[in-house]
């Protein structure tokens, strides 16, 4: 029951909430709409109020300006003449500063030009003198130069000639050395080999008349024909041996 009552007291309270909202609501609107209606006669009779005063000041402007316009011809008129004959005057001035200022500075252009030519041609003399003072000691230094080159060209020829000459000189003279040891070491070489076979024969020579002397005393012919026989067959084998030795040498 409590919640029920509740519920309606709710509701009621929303219902005249809502109808206060709507009341103020309406309020508002007609204040408003009674502003803009105040604001609108108001804008309408400032309107007419600024135009009527617009159309005032129009004609007093115009009434003005042509009362100026009446009162200003005569001395506009003076004024426009005095200003015609000034400008005339000034013109004529400016004319004849203008031709005055062109004949000074004709002047002056002549003045300038004749300097600048003399200025250029001494100019001109003063770099031929300084080329032709410089090509001059550059000929000197290249004449210099080629000389030093060829003197240094047939010095540098003649030490290689001479190192050359010194070099040959001294493979000869080793050569010569060389050579001559080579012979007397092959002479040596040769007399040695001839002195050994002329050993070895004295020896076979002596070893064999021992040997023949022996076999005669002991053996008699037969072992004596034998010792021949054996001592050819010797010699044939040592002649054999002696030929391979020597082809082999």
């Amino acid at each position: 029951f409590r919640h029920l009552q509740s519920k309606l007291a709710f509701k009621a309270w929303r219902a005249y909430v809502c109808q206060q909202q709507a009341m103020r609501n309406k309020y508002c609107v007609a204040e408003s709409h009674a502003k803009k209606q105040k604001l609108l006669r108001s804008w309408r009779c400032w309107l007419l109020y600024v135009k009527v005063q617009r159309t005032k000041h129009g004609m007093l402007s115009v009434a003005l300006a042509f009362r100026e316009r009446r009162c200003l011809c005569i001395w506009w008129a003076v004024w426009r003449r005095q200003h015609f004959q000034n400008c005339t005057r000034q013109k004529m001035n400016n004319l004849a500063l203008q031709h005055w200022a062109q004949s000074l500075q004709f002047r002056a252009w002549l003045q300038w030009r004749e300097l600048y030519l003399y200025s250029q041609n001494e100019k001109q003399k003063e770099t031929r003198a300084v080329t032709h003072h410089q090509l001059w000691k550059l000929k000197r230094c290249m004449e210099a130069w080629l000389g030093y080159l060829q003197l240094h060209r047939a010095k540098k020829h003649q030490n290689e000639l001479a190192q050359e000459h010194g070099r040959n000189r001294i493979v000869h003279q080793c050569f010569s050395h060389w050579r001559l040891s080579w012979e007397r070491r092959r002479r040596i070489h040769i007399h040695q080999k001839d002195i050994d076979k002329l050993a070895a024969r004295v020896s076979l020579r002596r070893v064999f008349t021992h040997w023949k002397h022996y076999v005669l005393c002991v053996e008699g012919t037969r072992q004596h024909e034998r010792a021949e026989r054996h001592y050819k067959h010797h010699l044939l084998v040592l002649q054999k041996f002696w030929n391979c030795w020597k082809s082999r040498l």
